[in-house]
């Protein structure tokens, strides 16, 4: 089993290492620059060109069955689903082949809006409750994870 973090603007990396730590399964954290992570033998770091969707692109060539990728990006989330990985957003909400379809559809009417010069905000400001619905939906998923394998 292996955790991918999307990391470049995830809020939840210390909840990811605290879960991760106590099932005993690697993670490796994925960024476009270098950010400091914990020195344990189950956490890497890995820093990947700055070129658009570097780290997309590297998540998604590895992620598979065992995987669970952390991640906000719907279109990275698509990727890895179609890779049979488990998905979560930091929010705690899970990505799933039966609402990444719908997800998809709302960010490019979004990006449609937001071309047409309507100010239709932004996502809600990350809380106490995303963390730990976050922390909830990390522990699930390993320990599902852990019973298929």
């Amino acid at each position: 089993m292996m955790i991918w973090v999307d990391a470049d603007a995830c809020p939840v990396k210390d909840e990811v290492y605290r879960v991760a730590l106590r099932h005993q399964v690697a993670v490796t954290i994925v960024s476009n620059s270098p950010i400091r992570v914990p020195a344990h033998p189950l956490i890497a770091r890995t820093v990947v060109s700055d070129g658009f969707d570097a780290a997309d692109d590297w998540i998604a060539e590895r992620a598979d069955t065992a995987s669970v990728v952390i991640t906000a990006d719907i279109l990275l989330a698509d990727r890895c689903l179609k890779q049979g990985a488990t998905v979560i957003g930091p929010n705690g909400k899970p990505f799933t082949s039966s609402s990444i379809g719908s997800a998809i559809a709302k960010r490019a009417i979004m990006a449609d809006l937001r071309a047409g010069g309507d100010s239709i905000g932004g996502p809600p400001p990350f809380g106490k409750a995303d963390r730990s619905r976050f922390l909830q939906s990390l522990d699930e998923a390993l320990v599902r994870l852990k019973r298929r394998g």
